[in-house]
Parts: structure tokens; C-alpha cells; sequence
């Protein structure tokens, strides 16, 4: 912290919003650990109160880490013309200015020295309740371009936070003068991985490259079905740890069973990787994964060789937008369309271990578009803002 916010905040009191999924829940939940961390060190302590709806992520998020939780109504404008969302924005319709009545009447009451959204159509309500009330208003964005909600906040943000450079050309010439490139925030123990524990936890000889595929949380059939059908090309060179996700874990795992005797020890699939996901990160030559943007700030800012297999249906198309950047830079190599084959990952993955080169460019590459201090610079945004 400055020594000018160090002066001034003798106490910080801050509402943050933002969730329906872990690429919005998460940077914020990172983001309040960090400003918890540093306000610690000055013997000040937040007070902190997280808003969202009573069934999303966010809300298991905030208990589970003794944040005070605040649920509001809030409804999503779906731009599908099928008439089941049109019935549906019709009534979300009426729900919109209720969760603005609730989030005005929770700004009003918890008093906030800032406000911090990191997108969501949970954010809106209490976005527009902090203009509404001059509270200092602090917008993250996470993705390439801005998502919905946060482009309809935009005009009203005190300070928009941006994850990309390349994020400032979407944003109006006016708004342009509020922004500043933070990068996305990244669980600081993604940054500390031991590649030595990683293998062992897994039985992995540290002489044979390592792969890590993963389609995320929650996996990804795509990714699990071309990874079957590549193995036996793929396990000659290397061994891969998969995270599949539960509802494909049976299969894959029967994948495994099918294997010939002197490769099956190379592939490891588990249905979802705790603690040691920093660790195979680390140990990892190549990792396979999707291109949300949780995924991608994290292997940036690791500066790994990855290959990315956008999601089809992303919002607005945003993975296929965010690899195809990524690819065009040097930073990636991107699968997508008719490209997104079991033999184009296998013969993909294969050249890139015969040629360590190549790889070690992808990561250089990658680590430029990388923010490792993201975390860091989202909480001095916040302090700056709340100083006044």
C-alpha cells in the first residue's frame, strides 16, 4: 500500500459482487484474500460484505470463507430468440428493478468506501446502486471483450479494471480514460508449484514429458473424446495426467482400462485435480485446456505452452476470441472448428515435444500477455479509490 492510502484508511469498509460462475467468483474472492493480506500488515481490518443470489457460486464461496453474504434479486437478459428465453427475459423483466431496489437499499445501509464487481448480471443492481449514491465504483473485467453486464456498467464505473490490452478497443473512447490494465487475479499458490511433488503425487516418471489435459472444473466432453481416441498415438512420447470431470470419469476410465499393457502406466485420469494442481502445472511441458479466462490468466502468467480448445458456446463466442488471440501472438496454438480433431491434437501435441524450441517460444510468448501481480494491482486500485 502507498504511503498516502496507508494515511488515509484508517478503516475500509467495501462491498464486492460478481458471480454466477468461477470465472467471476473467483478473481473476486483472490482479490479479497489479497486485500485482506495487505490491509493486515497495518493492523486494519476490512469490513467486508459480499452480494450475489442466494443460489450461486458466489454465495458457497463467501460462507465457506467467513465473508458476510448479502442476497439480492437480480434476472439475466438472454439475447437467444427461441420463444422459451424471450418468456424467460420477460419475466426477469420484473425482477430487475426489484434486485436494484434491494442492492440501493444495501448501499444505503452498509455505507461502502467502494464498490468492486467483477461481472456477472448479479453485479448490475448493485453497480448502479453505487452510481447512484457516488460510492467510488471499481469494475474488473476478465475476458478479452467485455461481457454484457459489464458493458452496460461501463458508463458507470468509477474505474474500469481490464485483464487484456487488447480489451481497451472495446470499450467507448470516454471510458477508455477510466481504465487501466490489471490483469486477471490468480490463487497465488497457482504461482508456487513444485513439479517434483506434482509428479510424485501422480507416480509419474520425471524422465518422460508430462501432458496435463483439462476442460476445466467441471470437464469437457470434446476434449475428453478427442484425448481418448489420440492416446495410444500420444503415450509413446509423453505420459498425461487428465482432468475429465465426474459425468465422462467412468468412461475415461475404461478409456484407461483399453490400453495396451506398456503404455496404460503413462495415463493418470482423475475426475478433478485438488490441491496438487499448482504442482502438475509446474511439472508440466504442454498443458491442453479450454480458454476461459480463469484458464488462461493462470497459464500466462505461468508462461506455459498450452493448447486451446475453445469452448463452442462461450458467451459471445469469447474462448474462440481469446485463443485466436492468444494463437495470433505466438502465445498458444488454438483447435477450433473442423480443426478440432483426436488427430490434429495428437500429431499437435507431438510435434510441439519434438520440438523443445517451438515450446519454450509458445512460453515466452505466453508470459508477456501474463499479470503473475494481477491480485496486487486490483487491491491498489481499490485503495486508491476508497482513499479518495
Amino acid at each position: 500500500m502507498s504511503l498516502y492510502s496507508t494515511q488515509r484508511l484508517q478503516s475500509l469498509r467495501m462491498i464486492v459482487t460478481g458471480g454466477g460462475t468461477g470465472g467471476h467468483t473467483y478473481p473476486a474472492l483472490t482479490t479479497v484474500t489479497t486485500l485482506q493480506a495487505r490491509l493486515a500488515a497495518t493492523g486494519v481490518t476490512p469490513e467486508l460484505l459480499w452480494v450475489g443470489v442466494a443460489d450461486g457460486l458466489e454465495a458457497t464461496i463467501a460462507v465457506r470463507h467467513g465473508i458476510p453474504f448479502k442476497a439480492v434479486t437480480t434476472g439475466k437478459l438472454r439475447r437467444s430468440t427461441s420463444p422459451k428465453d424471450i418468456a424467460r427475459n420477460v419475466v426477469d423483466a420484473f425482477r430487475i428493478p426489484l434486485g436494484i431496489v434491494q442492492a440501493a437499499y444495501t448501499v444505503a445501509r452498509t455505507r461502502p468506501a467502494v464498490v468492486l464487481s467483477t461481472g456477472g448480471f448479479v453485479s448490475v443492481p448493485i453497480g448502479l446502486a453505487a452510481a447512484l449514491f457516488r460510492v467510488p465504483y471499481l469494475l474488473h473485467e476478465q475476458t478479452l471483450s467485455l461481457g454484457l453486464a459489464n458493458r452496460i456498467l461501463a458508463r458507470v464505473a468509477t474505474r474500469i479494471l481490464l485483464s487484456h490490452e487488447a480489451s481497451l478497443e472495446h470499450l467507448p473512447p470516454k471510458a477508455r480514460q477510466r481504465a487501466v490494465v490489471t490483469g486477471n487475479p490468480i490463487r497465488p499458490a497457482v504461482l508456487q508449484g513444485d513439479p517434483a511433488k506434482g509428479l510424485a503425487a501422480y507416480g509419474l516418471d520425471p524422465a518422460v514429458p508430462l501432458v496435463l489435459v483439462t476442460g476445466g472444473a467441471s470437464g469437457a466432453q470434446q476434449v475428453n473424446r478427442m484425448l481418448a481416441e489420440a492416446l495410444p498415438g500420444l503415450l509413446q512420447h509423453c505420459q498425461v495426467v487428465h482432468q475429465c470431470g465426474s459425468l465422462n470419469h467412468a468412461e475415461m476410465q475404461q478409456v484407461a482400462a483399453n490400453l495396451p499393457a506398456h503404455l496404460a502406466h503413462r495415463y493418470r485420469v482423475v475426475d478433478f485435480i485438488h490441491e496438487e494442481l499448482p504442482d502438475l502445472l509446474a511439472a508440466a511441458a504442454i498443458v491442453v485446456a479450454r480458454s476461459g479466462a480463469g484458464t488462461v490468466a493462470e497459464l500466462t502468467a505461468l508462461g506455459k505452452a498450452c493448447v486451446l480448445i475453445p469452448y463452442p458456446y462461450s458467451a459471445g463466442g469469447e474462448q474462440r476470441i481469446t485463443a485466436r488471440h492468444l494463437t495470433q501472438q505466438g502465445a498458444a496454438v488454438m483447435l477450433d472448428g473442423d480443426e478440432a480433431t483426436a488427430d490434429r491434437l495428437r500429431d499437435t501435441i507431438n510435434g510441439l515435444l519434438a520440438d523443445p524450441g517451438h515450446r519454450i517460444a509458445l512460453g515466452r510468448a505466453a508470459a508477456t500477455h501474463g499479470r503473475p501481480d494481477a491480485a496486487d494491482h486490483v487491491v491498489t486500485e481499490i485503495l486508491t479509490a476508497a482513499a479518495g
